[in-house]
């Protein structure tokens, strides 16, 4: 992996779970990271990267505060992770889904082609695009039908399709991955996995009873950890050939109910299990399963962290959380 031709490196969403993964994957590269956040932006994700990154204050909705730092910074490589990811928000939020995910995509583009820069830029696009799946479609390549089944995935597909047009319409580098679920330290609490662990570490804590609550157990979803998937990202970037699209996933499918068990065997407390309806989504994908050979071919990437790893650091991660925050007990 080299970057020696990509000095300068812009991500969006620096703050974010995939963003602060990514900034510190580039500075073991050596190279220097660029951020931008919004002002109310909370920064602890960055944890010790203060001061070794340098964060630039913006909004990917206003188009005025892109075009500053594309001026300013020049970058050579943009990985574009800014969104709002959370695909149940999406469903009580719909309009501001669209509007972060597609049209500050558009202001990025827009920033980018009027600076006449010629970065390479990676854009984050998601696996929910292919929605409803058909049994005789797994896995999953890169050509399957797109049948979105929520705000989210409908935003991704646009914002998808922007980075195919602006690559036709104008040449710009435009690098398109279709990363399916990844997870690790720092995963927001509102992702299932996260939340399990969550509650598992909030439970040896004494500040929960010993119940579990969980939504739907029976979707299958294909992990990656998110160390590697940000690996496959910058690959993605450096390698990628622009206006292609590529599967970023483990080419495994997880249970959710197994998530959970792998978890809670993690854990010395007895913990019961308990359904809560407010968990279930008003449509669901039953599978994900990706095919990353496309992917792979190219850029030689493999998963190399353990599903199981993965959720040891994620409920570590939680422990220390809880310790640090923990006060009362139930």
């Amino acid at each position: 992996m080299t970057a020696k031709n990509h000095k300068k490196v812009l991500i969006t969403g620096i703050t974010g779970f995939v963003g602060s993964h990514m900034a510190e994957l580039l500075l073991k590269e050596g190279l220097v990271v660029f951020g931008i956040a919004r002002w109310r932006s909370r920064k602890e994700n960055l944890g010790n990267l203060n001061g070794k990154v340098i964060i630039l204050e913006a909004d990917i909705l206003d188009s005025h505060s892109l075009d500053q730092i594309m001026v300013s910074v020049r970058p050579d490589l943009i990985f574009h992770l800014a969104a709002q990811s959370f695909v149940p928000a999406s469903w009580t939020t719909p309009v501001s889904t669209l509007e972060t995910n597609v049209i500050g995509t558009a202001n990025l583009f827009e920033s980018v082609r009027k600076t006449k820069i010629n970065p390479r830029i990676q854009i984050a696009c998601s696996s929910e695009e292919y929605g409803l799946v058909e049994k005789n479609e797994i896995p999953i390549k890169e050509d399957n039908p797109l049948r979105p089944l929520s705000p989210y995935a409908v935003s991704k597909v646009a914002m998808d399709y922007l980075g195919y047009q602006y690559h036709k319409s104008y040449g710009m580098q435009i690098v398109r991955t279709r990363g399916f679920n990844h997870t690790g330290p720092r995963r927001g609490e509102v992702f299932a996995e996260s939340d399990f662990a969550k509650q598992i570490a909030e439970i040896e804590r004494g500040l929960k009873k010993p119940v579990i609550e969980v939504g739907n157990l029976e979707t299958k979803r294909d992990y990656t950890d998110v160390r590697d998937m940000v690996r496959g990202y910058f690959l993605a970037g450096l390698k990628g050939d622009p206006g292609e699209v590529y599967n970023i996933c483990s080419g495994k499918a997880v249970k959710i109910a197994d998530v959970l068990k792998i978890l809670l065997s993690l854990s010395q407390i007895k913990i019961k299990i308990k359904k809560d309806p407010s968990r279930i989504r008003p449509s669901d994908v039953p599978l994900l399963l990706g095919d990353n050979s496309k992917f792979k071919k190219l850029t030689g990437w493999k998963p190399q962290i353990p599903f199981k790893q993965t959720l040891e650091d994620l409920l570590n991660y939680w422990r220390q959380k809880v310790d640090t925050n923990g006060e009362n007990r139930w």
